[in-house]
């Protein structure tokens, strides 16, 4: 998924890392942009269950479900990155590509639909749309 890359706000108090969950959520972000999904995965769980309400450590784990092809266990968590965060166009982003990968194109189409007219510049999410109004 073209685009998942660990921005500079993880979500942790500047300077103030939440210990053992930022550990986590920082290797776990290291493996996932090696290229290493399955490790990432155990990191991030690890982050998540440390710190279940951040949205950062969630948006980094769908990523990684994401890619190690667990696309289920990917749409729930983001899913719940927009519960906690509805203005997230990454997370509308990514979970458009969950639906379409599950073959639900108008659920898909509306995530990306939103994704696309919060970001319009992300040339990511044009193309998504345009594979899910296919």
């Amino acid at each position: 998924m073209a685009g998942f890359s660990t921005g500079p706000d993880d979500g942790f108090p500047e300077g103030e890392p939440d210990g053992e969950a930022y550990a986590r959520f920082q290797e776990g972000s290291r493996l996932l942009d090696s290229g290493n999904a399955h490790a990432a995965v155990v990191a991030l769980e690890r982050a998540r269950e440390l710190e279940p309400e951040k949205g950062s450590i969630r948006e980094a784990l769908a990523r990684a479900y994401f890619r190690s092809q667990q696309v289920e266990a990917a749409r729930l968590e983001f899913e719940k990155v927009l519960e906690l965060d509805p203005v997230n166009d990454y997370a509308h982003f990514g979970l458009g590509m969950c639906l379409l990968r599950k073959g639900d194109r108008a659920a898909a189409r509306g995530h990306l639909k939103i994704a696309t007219i919060m970001r319009p510049e992300e040339e990511a999410y044009q193309d998504a749309l345009r594979q899910a109004s296919a």
